[in-house]
């Protein structure tokens, strides 16, 4: 039962990037002790990092998730994160959407909802959006990367570049505190540095699996970030951080069960 716990656990970080205490206590039905002998355990090993209530791959600058994986994840949060987002846009604002499992959703909320003006670079946001009459959609083009149905590259930042917006809703890789936040295709990262240098305010998505994990490509720093919405399972540790900061952070708490 150890081995199997252990490598269950493991297993978990590959498809998640991260895990915490509160959740394996739970699956196990374990004391937290025996958890943290597990992780203590693993990290000896090499095979994790312990961070604040949980621990995170040794190798922190892994590959990116499979988009299909991280849609189902942790769905109720993103949903939640997202209806608080929606309460930041106004009618009248002119937004730039990140890519990502919880920008999507944020599109989803805001069908019938907002009269704005939407720029991104994500084709599943501007097809569902220009469904819209009272919602402009500006696609950004470029090579598309398949998969994650994206647009990068030198067009897409070029095109980003002859707009200012008065919102950036970001999606994150990963946040911690000393790296600010990161993520894990570099020249989609790039685009979102453009991105954030266009706008007068950045909002940042990210659910609590994000928290405490580093991915290869810094998108930016804590002083940049206006506004972070995240959920109540987040790294307690981190979010005082970036309060002290001067960061604005908004945690929800998701509900049950999710409206279709």
């Amino acid at each position: 039962m150890l081995h199997e716990r252990r490598n269950k656990i493991i297993q978990m970080l590959r498809d998640s990037r991260i895990v915490k205490v509160s959740d394996l206590v739970e699956l196990f039905d374990v004391s937290v002790e025996t958890i943290r002998r597990d992780l203590e355990y693993l990290e000896n090993q090499g095979y994790l990092k312990r961070v604040y209530g949980g621990a995170v791959p040794k190798t922190m600058y892994g590959q990116e998730p499979a988009y299909s994986s991280r849609e189902i994840r942790n769905y109720a949060e993103k949903y939640a994160i997202a209806e608080k987002a929606l309460e930041l846009i106004e009618d009248g604002d002119t937004i730039e959407i990140d890519i990502g499992t919880t920008t999507l959703e944020l599109a989803k909320l805001l069908m019938g909802q907002r009269k704005i003006t939407v720029l991104t670079n994500s084709l599943q946001i501007a097809i569902l959006l220009a469904g819209d009459k009272d919602i402009t959609v500006i696609l950004l083009g470029g090579k598309v990367r398949g998969g994650e149905f994206s647009t990068s590259g030198f067009i897409t930042e070029s095109n980003m570049n002859l707009f200012n917006v008065d919102k950036v809703i970001l999606g994150v890789g990963g946040i911690t505190a000393d790296d600010g936040i990161t993520d894990y295709h570099m020249e989609e990262s790039h685009l979102r540095r453009n991105a954030i240098d266009r706008t007068q305010k950045v909002i940042a998505l990210a659910d609590y699996s994000k928290f405490g994990v580093t991915s290869m490509n810094r998108v930016c720093e804590a002083r940049k970030i206006d506004t972070i919405i995240t959920d109540i399972k987040a790294d307690k540790q981190i979010i005082a951080k970036y309060k002290s900061l001067g960061v604005k952070v908004l945690v929800v708490e998701p509900l049950r069960p999710i409206p279709n």
